[in-house]
């Protein structure tokens, strides 16, 4: 009770409006989230956790803004931010159907048509509590390699969560990148965290939450949607596919896209996801050969 009368006086405090009540909300173990009903009528969605990493909620927040000025996929307004919290205005869910899930895919085409203007962002964030090296380089390929990649395997290593035979072929498959990679494409605007717990299914359409959104290559995003599994994902590919085309063999280049969470992963976790990404990486060379 303590703890809900602390997030209700936050949530006061940033939008001075009183809160009628408070209620936990299921969800990730990074935050603790609350529900809010406010006075005026509004319901809205809390997260905080103590002792949260220096810009951890304002980057957040300015991922979200810009994902939401991009008018594709819709994303919830914030309402504040600070060190200590962000507050959104709440969503109410709803089961996922081929009909949202269609139209969120030609919603996400449109996000990445948007453009980010280089590979990369203004800040670096966070994926989960990890930190996200965002500092822009001139490729597709020089910023996959050295801003999402090689960092997380060698704290993998460190970790111990990957052997360093399992690390050798990663590096090999990055020195090979350019031979793995499409065509050049202009950078598109990404979530950069889009498995399936970053999206909330609501009436309205499918909301993006919790991104890291940067300048990459949108075979990322959809990378990531396959790899835990997404409600509907085909239909969601397809709908992507009537409105921006995929180069040919996208699907064989869905391994390079999830090397980054499969690290992000072994590094936070260990298990199985080192040699996961081990295995992605040599099936990639094997392509190759």
């Amino acid at each position: 009770m303590a703890r809900m009368a602390g997030t209700a006086a936050l949530a006061e405090r940033l939008l001075d409006v009183a809160v009628v009540s408070t209620t936990s909300v299921a969800g990730g173990d990074i935050c603790t989230t609350t529900r809010l009903r406010l006075t005026d009528g509004r319901s809205a969605v809390i997260k905080t956790r103590p002792q949260a990493p220096a810009r951890f909620f304002t980057t957040e927040a300015e991922g979200l803004n810009r994902l939401r000025a991009a008018g594709g996929a819709p994303v919830p307004e914030v309402l504040a931010a600070d060190d200590e919290c962000i507050i959104l205005e709440w969503i109410e869910p709803t089961k996922p159907t081929t009909d949202l899930a269609e139209a969120f895919g030609r919603a996400l085409a449109a996000t990445h048509a948007q453009g980010a203007g280089g590979f990369g962002a203004e800040h670096d964030g966070y994926v989960g509590l990890a930190p996200l090296p965002n500092r822009p380089l001139p490729t597709w390929e020089e910023f996959y390699a050295s801003r999402r990649v090689m960092p997380y395997v060698k704290a993998a290593v460190d970790r111990g969560s990957l052997s360093l035979e399992q690390a050798a072929v990663i590096e090999q498959a990055m020195k090979r990148l350019p031979s793995l990679t499409a065509d050049p494409e202009p950078a598109a605007l990404l979530h950069g965290d889009l498995w399936s717990g970053n999206l909330v299914w609501s009436a309205e359409g499918v909301h993006l939450i919790d991104p890291a959104a940067h300048g990459g290559h949108r075979e990322t995003d959809l990378a990531m949607l396959a790899l835990f599994g997404a409600p509907h994902l085909q239909r969601i590919v397809d709908a992507y596919q009537e409105v921006a085309p995929l180069q040919d063999g996208w699907a064989d280049r869905v391994p390079l896209h999830q090397l980054h969470p499969l690290l992000v992963h072994a590094m936070m976790f260990g298990g199985a996801y080192g040699p996961r990404a081990a295995a992605a990486a040599q099936s990639l060379l094997d392509s190759r050969s």
